[in-house]
């Protein structure tokens, strides 16, 4: 008989305190460096106090992945409670926290009972096979088929976001100085999405984000046929409530998934895409 399951992943998933707890998924923080300032990316520094520094002094946040003796320290109190381990990492092309959750794993010599999922995903397009995961472990799947299931899994997962700045992928080395200016003074708000495990831009709108946002959504989900469980739409902060409630009924009118869930970005994600950035994220059934 196989013994119990427990899904992590790393503090990227971007999953509320109240979904973790629904599903039973246990997280590991990055790490975020403000000035002499260190935090674990678990909400004790928040998007908006991000926002507040970087307007003040003009730096961001420096964000460090979770390391082989940070995942030990993780693992091994779960691993003692007699559960094996599905864990579920942010794309390894855009950080070295699955390479070091594998080290972890090979120094514990625990490779029979930790396995490690490399999301190739963002944010919440991960979150979303955590989701899976934990539904597949409450069918009774054992730790090793889940893995295989999410690895399948993980191409299928619908990420992108559309940000109304570049300053800030411009400050995190991300983009050219020529390209945020060039978008800032043709008011161009680019849309990007996970193609095989990293960032690419794939469309830009031109307008206020209000409009954008719906042509977006519109545009993301038209003719898409979906896994009806959940969908996220996912912010990085400065987004107003009323405007998240009127996309999410949109969402919810454009294709028939059970739950929409709205989430805010954690430091690690909101560092790089600034203020207003804003997603829907789902899983293709193609």
């Amino acid at each position: 008989m196989s013994r119990p399951v427990c899904i992590t992943y790393d503090s990227t998933c971007d999953l509320t305190t109240a979904l973790l707890e629904r599903f039973k998924i246990r997280t590991v923080p990055l790490t975020i460096q403000s000035g002499e300032r260190v935090f674990p990316d678990d909400g004790s520094y928040t998007s908006a106090d991000l926002y507040a520094d970087y307007r003040k002094d003009g730096t961001l946040p420096k964000t460090a992945a979770v390391s082989p003796e940070q995942f030990k320290a993780f693992f091994g109190p779960i691993l003692e409670e007699g559960l094996d381990i599905v864990h579920i990492d942010i794309s390894a092309d855009l950080s070295c926290t699955c390479q070091n959750a594998l080290v972890a794993v090979a120094e514990l010599e625990a490779g029979d009972r930790i396995h490690v999922v490399d999301s190739r995903q963002l944010s919440t397009g991960g979150g979303l096979l955590a989701l899976q995961g934990a539904k597949l472990r409450d069918q009774g799947m054992a730790a090793g088929e889940i893995a295989e299931e999410l690895r399948k899994l993980a191409p299928h997962s619908d990420t992108s976001f559309v940000l109304d700045t570049l300053e800030y992928m411009w400050k995190g080395g991300r983009c050219s100085g020529v390209a945020a200016l060039g978008a800032n003074v043709l008011k161009l708000k680019p849309c990007l999405e996970m193609q095989s495990g990293k960032l690419t831009v794939c469309k830009k709108y031109r307008g206020s984000m209000e409009k954008v946002y719906r042509q977006y959504i519109t545009e993301r989900l038209a003719g898409k046929s979906v896994v009806e469980d959940w969908a996220f739409i996912t912010h990085s902060g400065e987004v107003s409530e009323q405007t998240l409630q009127e996309l999410t009924e949109l969402v919810k009118t454009l294709a028939p998934f059970k739950e929409v869930f709205v989430t805010q970005a954690g430091c690690t994600v909101s560092s790089h895409c600034g203020p207003g950035t804003l997603g829907v994220l789902f899983l293709r059934a193609d």
